[in-house]
């Protein structure tokens, strides 16, 4: 889909840490040190899906493949990044390019590892960041403005474009984030945002990352602080230990489970991160089920079925003829398409079907 979350957050806040958890390898250099994560690692991440599981266990296929989202780790931010400070500009066009951003914040204290402002101050950070993050916007805006000021002598859809940069203008200067600005339905600020994809429009995840025992008791004075700031701008935050994510991903998914329960925790915080990135970015699965595989197909919600079959290739929509669809609940109460079709739970649905999540799918089409 192509669709991304960046990490953000300041050096030794946790990000590589929890990236690494994220790719289920070693291949971002964290280490108790600044900026020691110069260029952006990149990581296509599967979705948990328990689903997917329960529909292996009665087709037995010879591979499961789950959906996926990409994770971007953007190396540390610090004070005066987007003035270029500590190689800044440089990662700020890489938050540009993602949908969404995990933004990590240490709510932790330990002695032997550093923090760039020297105290731990979770709200002081993120304003760092999202300071960050206008003046970046400012600056894009500022040289779009000097662009339309020019056009709006002579085109008055760059004067209309002219009236509301120069609003969103004031706005940003007054460090307020772009997401406040009142008039995000409107359509000329739809298409400046479409071009410039404004840092601080881009909706926000916030990682809270405590150490064990704060995640044993359910958090912490700093966790309760993000938590007031998130509910007033809302965001949602998720809880984690970065140190302890990346010790689960050596393990079994069975000793995984065990520890989490242990610690008194459901779901690991990056399945929770996942999760909450899929969702928030409108994102879906339908499934197919056959020999050969069980596979979760990723789409937008709301997506018509020729739209949907497309996912899987281009012919499945030019030559749509009908989608047959399972519920995943039928499907699995049932025990397979057979017995679906029996007890008449298979449905034929035609071009304006809208596809929900866990569908479980096969396509009709000629070419």
């Amino acid at each position: 889909m192509g669709l991304g979350v960046g990490i953000v957050g300041l050096p030794n806040v946790g990000k590589s840490t929890t990236f690494n958890a994220l790719t289920k390898a070693q291949n971002a250099e964290a280490q108790n040190y600044p900026f020691c994560t110069i260029e952006p690692n990149k990581a296509i991440v599967p979705v948990p899906d328990k689903r997917l599981d329960a529909l292996a266990k009665i087709v037995i296929p010879d591979k499961i493949q789950y959906s996926t989202i990409d994770f971007v780790d953007i190396a540390g931010l610090v004070r005066g990044a987007s003035k270029g400070e500590g190689l800044g500009n440089q990662f700020l066009s890489n938050i540009r390019e993602v949908e969404m951003i995990l933004h990590m914040v240490r709510c932790f204290e330990d002695g032997n590892i550093t923090h760039v402002e020297g105290d731990v101050n979770p709200l002081r950070d993120i304003e760092i960041i999202e300071t960050e993050l206008i003046y970046a916007d400012i600056s894009q805006l500022e040289k779009k403005i000097d662009r339309l000021k020019k056009q709006a002598k002579t085109s008055k859809e760059a004067a209309s474009s002219f009236i509301i940069a120069e609003e969103l203008f004031k706005h940003l200067e007054e460090l307020n984030p772009v997401k406040t600005f009142e008039k995000l339905e409107d359509d000329v600020f739809i298409a400046l945002d479409k071009e410039l994809r404004f840092l601080s429009n881009k909706d926000v995840i916030y990682g809270a990352n405590v150490d064990e025992d704060s995640l044993a008791d359910g958090g912490n004075k700093f966790v309760e602080i993000l938590k007031e700031h998130a509910a007033s701008v809302n965001a949602d935050v998720i809880m984690l230990c970065a140190k302890i994510e990346e010790e689960l991903v050596g393990l079994e998914d069975e000793e995984a489970q065990e520890f989490l329960t242990d610690l008194g925790v459901e779901e690991s915080g990056l399945e929770q991160i996942i999760h909450k990135a899929f969702d928030k970015l409108g994102l879906q699965s339908y499934f197919t089920a056959g020999k050969i595989e069980v596979r979760a197909w990723t789409i937008k919600k709301n997506t018509k079925a020729p739209q949907a079959a497309a996912v899987i290739h281009n012919d499945f929509e030019k030559g749509f003829i009908k989608a047959e669809v399972i519920a995943y609940e039928d499907f699995v109460s049932l025990g397979g398409e057979a017995k679906c079709k029996e007890a008449g739970k298979l449905k034929l649905e035609g071009k304006d079907y809208i596809v929900q999540d866990g569908d479980v799918m096969h396509f009709r089409f000629n070419v």
